[in-house]
């Protein structure tokens, strides 16, 4: 049972703060939590409505300076660089009103430039304040990657090593793959490897993300 049937954009887990910017994504992965699931943790993500930065604010006032937070993560039931421009402006607002020292980090698919096309977005990221991207990768060849996170844009794998061969000159980056079935986390560890890219295994295990 949830905790909270109301939709959350700002949510929490032990001392990270999470925002939920978005309910969009240019990708359809059979594993995602969406495919069974509202919410994680007894929070309701999920919304029929994208939430404006205004919504997103008036949570943050709620529990912003509550607790000495470790982490704020753009991270939810969507592709935070879907909403590029209200991540950096909620990152910013963040920066500016917390006043601790805080890591910034998005939970990314890496399409970030396919989402935005002529913008820098690694360059936009950075400059905002964010330290870390978590490139959920998943495949560590095209046809896989194809079945498994059924992406909505052309040539998306390729953007997405592209991504991260970017954004490791600039930020903080991990690639990340989900333990499910279709999966090859040896696979993919090795390909992180050989892009000189950090790895984490990710558990799939529906009630956590």
């Amino acid at each position: 049972m949830e905790q909270n049937q109301k939709t959350r954009f700002v949510y929490w887990i032990d001392d990270k703060l999470y925002l939920n910017i978005t309910n969009k994504c240019s990708n359809k992965c059979k594993f995602c939590i969406k495919n069974f699931k509202n919410g994680i943790r007894g929070f309701r993500l999920e919304s029929q409505q994208e939430p404006t930065s205004i919504q997103i604010i008036e949570e943050l006032k709620e529990v912003l300076n509550t607790k000495n937070w470790s982490e704020a993560v753009f991270c939810g039931f969507g592709e935070p660089t879907e909403r590029l421009d209200l991540l950096i402006e909620i990152t910013r607002w963040i920066k500016r009103y917390y006043g601790k020292p805080l890591l910034f980090r998005v939970n990314t698919n890496g399409q970030g430039y396919l989402l935005n096309p002529g913008k820098n977005v690694i360059k936009e990221l950075k400059e905002a304040g964010i330290n870390k991207v978590s490139v959920s990768l998943n495949a560590s060849k095209e046809e896989k990657y194809v079945n498994i996170c059924q992406p909505q844009c052309d040539n998306a794998y390729n953007a997405v090593v592209d991504f991260i061969k970017k954004a490791k000159n600039e930020l903080v980056v991990e690639v990340t793959a989900v333990a499910f079935s279709d999966v090859d986390t040896r696979e993919i560890a090795k390909f992180a490897k050989r892009l000189g890219i950090t790895f984490r295994r990710r558990e799939y295990i529906p009630s956590v993300y």
